[in-house]
């Protein structure tokens, strides 16, 4: 069964071209290893809520958006390997810590579905 890890993080508007050249490259490393999709999406309707919401679970500011995204796996020993490969991968050592947001405030988890339609 197919396994997705989700994650979401708040990311300065004047970082956009930057954080998706750097999403495209990871995006890149995750498919080589292995992943069957990546996606990211930049926010443009993420309402505040009063008791939560995105905007506050990345603790956004108001000079910045929120991004989420998602990889879909062929199953969980596949994601774990690329995981493991991914920290030696070229990718991950030239960014580093040289990341266009603040890991700080990045939250994620991973999943296994339950309705695929």
């Amino acid at each position: 069964m197919t396994y997705i890890d989700v994650f979401m993080v708040a990311v300065q508007k004047a970082n956009k071209a930057v954080y998706i050249e750097h999403a495209q490259r990871f995006a890149e490393m995750f498919k080589r290893l292995g992943a069957l999709e990546c996606v990211e999406a930049w926010g443009s309707d993420v309402p505040d809520g009063e008791v939560t919401s995105m905007v506050k679970a990345v603790a956004k500011k108001d000079d910045e958006d929120v991004v989420t995204g998602w990889m879909i796996w062929p199953d969980k020993a596949v994601r774990d390997a690329a995981w493991e490969a991914c920290e030696s991968d070229p990718v991950m050592v030239e960014f580093g810590s040289a990341m266009p947001f603040d890991g700080k405030r990045l939250i994620f988890g991973a999943f296994e579905p339950i309705v695929k339609l």
